[in-house]
Order: C-alpha cells, then sequence, then structure tokens
C-alpha cells in the first residue's frame, strides 16, 4: 500500500507522496500537472495555463489557480512552486523513517519542489473549508525550472491580480528568507583538433582533449569569493584510445552575486580557454548562455515584510540569508514581479539522500495560511 493511502498521515502528507510517486523530469511533468489541474478543480479554482508546454517544450505550461478574494481590502498575493525534478528513473517509492520521507530506491525523492505543491494546495483547502477570508490567492505551478528557470522566465505576470509573490525552494530552517540570489551564466566550448594515429604518429596530431585539460588546469575553479563559484560541470569527446582526439566538448558554469563579479570571472575562463588553445595549436569555439539574473531584496521590501511578519506570529525569528542557488523568484522578479523566496527545510535535495520530515510539511501549512492571512490584513 502506498503512503497515500495511509489514513494515520495528515492530508498534506498523502498529497506529497502522491506528487512525489509521480516521477516528473524537466520537460516530463504532465503527470504532475494533471494532478495539479485537478486538484485545483476540486478546489473551484479559476485554473488557466500558458503555452509555454509548446513553446519551451515542456510537459505543461505554466499552470495557474486564482481563487477570487472573499473580504475588501488587503493586498492580493500569489504562492509559486515548480513541478519538475532533476533526472530519476521510476519507479519512486516513498518511505516514512523515523518521521521522514525518503526515496526506498537510491534516488532523489522529489520533495524539491513537491513539497511546496502540496503545501500550497493544502493551506488554500483549509482556508476555503474553514471560511476565512482573504484578499484574493493565485497558486503558479511552472515547467522546467531544474533547467535554468524556463517555465517562470516565460511567464507573463500580467496574468495575475496578485500583488507579490512568495516560493518555497530553498533548503534550511523554516524562517529563512533569500533576500540574495546569483547571476548565473554558463559557458559552451568546443576543442578541435587534428586526429592522427596514437601509435604511429602521434606527433602529426593535436589532442583535442589535452587542450581541453590545459585549459580546466589554468581555470579559476571552485570558490572565488564570498559570492563568486565557478565549475566545470560536463566534458566529453575522443573517438578510440588509438586516436589522437579531434574534439572536445565541455560545458562550464560561474554564478555571483555580484554581477561584475560574474563578467570577471566568465572573463578569465574564456581567457584560460583561448591560451590553451593556443598552446596546443587547436582550434576553439565557445559560446556564452546567461541563463538568468540575480537579485538582492531589502528588509524594506513588501513581500520580505509579509513574510516576516506572517513568521514571527508563529514565534519564528526570520533570517535574512543569501543564496548560492537560484530559483523560479530570479524570473519572476526579472520579469516584474514582486516575489521572495522562503527555506522550507528540504534536505540533501538532488541526491539519494533526499528527506523532508512530515512535520516540515505540516509547519509549511501553518507558514502559508499565515501569509494569507497577514496579506489580507494588510
Amino acid at each position: 500500500m502506498s503512503l497515500a493511502d495511509d489514513p494515520g498521515l495528515s492530508p498534506v502528507a498523502r498529497l506529497f507522496v502522491r506528487l512525489c510517486e509521480i516521477p516528473s523530469p524537466s520537460r516530463s511533468e504532465e503527470g504532475v500537472a494533471r494532478l495539479v489541474r485537478d486538484e485545483l478543480a476540486d478546489l473551484g479554482a479559476e485554473v488557466s495555463e500558458d503555452g509555454a508546454a509548446s513553446m519551451l517544450p515542456a510537459g505543461s505550461g505554466n499552470i495557474v489557480g486564482r481563487f477570487p478574494p472573499t473580504r475588501e481590502g488587503g493586498v492580493p498575493i500569489a504562492f509559486a512552486a515548480h513541478m519538475d525534478t532533476v533526472p530519476v528513473e521510476p519507479p519512486i517509492e516513498v518511505v516514512l523513517d523515523g518521521g521522514m520521507f525518503t526515496n526506498a530506491r537510491p534516488q532523489i525523492l522529489g520533495g524539491d519542489d513537491k513539497s511546496a505543491v502540496a503545501a500550497m494546495l493544502e493551506a488554500v483547502r483549509q482556508i476555503l473549508e474553514q471560511g476565512r477570508p482573504h484578499a484574493g490567492i493565485e497558486l503558479i505551478f511552472t515547467p522546467c525550472e531544474e533547467i535554468g528557470l524556463l517555465g517562470a522566465a516565460a511567464f507573463d505576470p500580467a496574468r495575475l491580480n496578485a500583488s507579490y509573490g512568495f516560493v518555497y525552494d530553498h533548503t534550511g530552517p523554516l524562517g529563512g528568507i533569500i533576500t540574495s540570489a546569483p547571476w548565473l551564466s554558463k559557458i559552451h566550448a568546443s576543442f578541435h583538433g587534428t586526429p592522427a594515429h596514437a601509435g604511429i604518429a602521434p606527433e602529426d596530431g593535436r589532442s583535442a582533449i589535452s587542450a581541453a585539460a590545459a585549459a580546466i588546469d589554468r581555470m579559476p575553479l571552485g570558490r572565488i569569493d564570498p559570492e563568486t563559484t565557478a565549475n566545470v560541470g560536463t566534458i566529453s569527446g575522443g573517438a578510440a584510445s588509438n586516436v589522437v582526439a579531434p574534439r572536445c566538448e565541455l560545458l562550464a558554469e560561474a554564478r555571483s552575486r555580484s554581477e561584475s563579479a560574474l563578467s570577471v570571472q566568465i572573463g578569465a575562463m574564456l581567457d584560460a580557454l583561448t591560451a590553451a588553445a593556443a598552446a596546443t595549436e587547436v582550434d576553439l569555439e565557445t559560446r556564452v548562455v546567461s541563463e538568468f539574473r540575480g537579485y538582492r531584496l531589502t528588509a524594506n521590501e513588501p513581500q520580505v515584510q509579509i513574510a516576516r511578519d506572517a513568521l514571527e506570529g508563529l514565534g519564528y525569528a526570520p533570517e535574512l540569508l543569501s543564496s548560492g542557488g537560484g530559483s523560479d523568484v530570479n524570473a519572476l522578479l526579472a520579469n516584474g514581479f514582486p516575489a521572495v523566496n522562503l527555506c522550507n527545510e528540504m534536505i540533501d535535495i538532488h541526491t539519494a539522500d533526499e528527506r523532508i520530515a512530515v512535520e516540515s510539511l505540516e509547519r509549511m501549512v501553518d507558514i502559508t495560511r499565515a501569509i494569507i492571512e497577514r496579506a489580507a490584513a494588510a
């Protein structure tokens, strides 16, 4: 029996299990999207979906569930979460171990970001069932967050009535508020050498793999400064062990909470690539792609204030944090919609040790309700 059918679990925990048991790697979100649309319909939401599914492409467009206000005054707000995960092979077998949900198989659980999907839906269900007044709620569910925030980047905030948005998509204790996140750029580099027989005439060849290795050796990588990191993520090339490699490709990234520091770091990595190609006498092609923009929020931003007030009302001591990771908030802010990212106590995301506590899910529901009530009273 799936834990989704366990009557001893809270509604948000059962919904979370149902969501996690549907594999939804980026561009294959259709199963989770169907469940989300069904849940929204059961809640009586006005449901709409944009054309991002065909444009990206993805397994779903951006889904919005709208709940009109039930009181005058206050501030209409939105909550957002992404439906996709990093790659995973089905099935996903959710188990409960010491109060923690995890995957019985050595793969991700998918709580990033299905924990937020479940908490948002359950909080609104409770608000509606209890007849609590609100100033208007919109729930946004995005595809392809894990491969560059593509869904949120394609989303048009003009569709919303909400004034501010809240996202739960960061590890760390509840009460953490992410007020700074990085810019991210990727470098695609292709080295083109000269093939030769590695045993008969290696001196006639020019190894693209050797060039790539020399470039990596020259690059500043890892943590560059408190706000900047860099990494070479993949490298591939060559034809056979007895052929001097005619081609090699690498994919690298740099990210920083300082746009100027990112520019300097990307320049240093490109210089290393160019110098290595020249030294090994191979040709080089490079392409730099800006994946998303960073941001800095102050404590006085309205969405930050609403979150802080709601958290304090529940007894938390809110903490303003900086992150090295991006989220849909980066894209929403870039598109002109004020939003903020909140911690949700996910642990070891993107790994086979990923887990989240049942209690964390239930407390996320409480925080969501508190934000809705705070916004209604604003």
